[in-house]
């Protein structure tokens, strides 16, 4: 049961930052498919809602080879899966979204909720951080753009200060012969992941590996990079080996915790498979 609320309903960014300046015990709300969960589970009682999901000013999906990609906070998840400018220069965006929950969520949710949420089992974020994504966020004081993979602090914990709000998500043009990869592990199809691997390899012009990103989800507090073996990788010729032992450090340098859907033991295991199997697929990807 979720407790009494006043709900504030912005018509624009600059209303926005003003009633959140204004109210001190408030939650911020954009699709609310996170938020209302823990309201409903009594997790968290706010007295005011603000609700910022029907802000125009956040809704969009801009692109230009020079500045890359940019997504508006209050863009849906269905939007970006549907979108064709993303399909054809961010496939593994697109296929992400596409295994993201459920359409009726996909529907609803907005990438700057989930981003803000900072679930570390969340799905945008690993696939985001191999992507090199940064984020733009700010208030009444300004704005503010840092590295997304620095973006998350702890267990649902961000850099946001007081009053102020994702605004923006922004990902650069992948370098040519790049590829990615995605790959969540859950028990049903809508669930979200037990764990998550994305991976981006781009190759130089001789074939070998000039530059990798590794990134876990559900695997700590916060989506985690796996900068070792992202090391090994770099300037070798690419192979099942390598994408083996690539795998064997990403089980053991994360943090997963034990809980009623998988063992700490067996999240470890699936993380160094997957790890594996992204590896490869972006390689592929990135030859083709």
């Amino acid at each position: 049961m979720i407790n009494d609320f006043n709900y504030l309903k912005p018509g624009t960014l600059k209303e926005a930052f003003a009633m959140y300046a204004e109210h001190d015990d408030c939650k911020v709300i954009c699709g609310g498919q996170s938020l209302l969960i823990v309201m409903r589970q009594g997790m968290i009682a706010p007295e005011y809602l603000l609700d910022i999901k029907h802000i125009k000013e956040l809704n969009y999906i801009k692109f230009d080879k020079k500045e890359g990609l940019r997504i508006g906070a209050t863009t849906t998840h269905r939007t970006i899966e549907k979108s064709d400018v993303i399909k054809k220069n961010y496939p593994v965006l697109v296929s992400m979204e596409n295994k993201l929950a459920s359409i009726q969520v996909r529907n609803w949710g907005t990438i700057g909720g989930n981003i803000a949420h900072a679930d570390p089992a969340g799905d945008p974020a690993p696939v985001l951080i191999a992507l090199k994504a940064g984020v733009k966020f700010g208030g009444a004081a300004g704005e503010r753009t840092m590295p997304l993979e620095d973006f998350f602090v702890d267990y649902f914990e961000t850099a946001l200060n007081k009053g102020e709000l994702v605004l923006e998500i922004q990902v650069p043009l992948p370098e040519p012969k790049t590829g990615a990869a995605y790959q969540k592990f859950n028990l049903l199809e809508s669930d979200m992941g037990v764990v998550a691997a994305a991976a981006s390899v781009t190759l130089n012009g001789n074939g070998k590996c000039k530059d990798a990103r590794i990134v876990l989800g559900n695997a700590g507090s916060t989506p985690r990079r796996i900068k070792g073996a992202e090391e090994l990788l770099v300037g070798k010729a690419l192979n099942e080996k390598l994408f083996a032992e690539a795998g064997k450090i990403a089980s053991e340098d994360c943090e997963p915790v034990a809980d009623i859907h998988a063992s700490e033991e067996n999240r470890r295991h699936i993380l160094g498979v997957l790890t594996k199997r992204m590896l490869q697929k972006a390689f592929e990807e990135a030859k083709a």
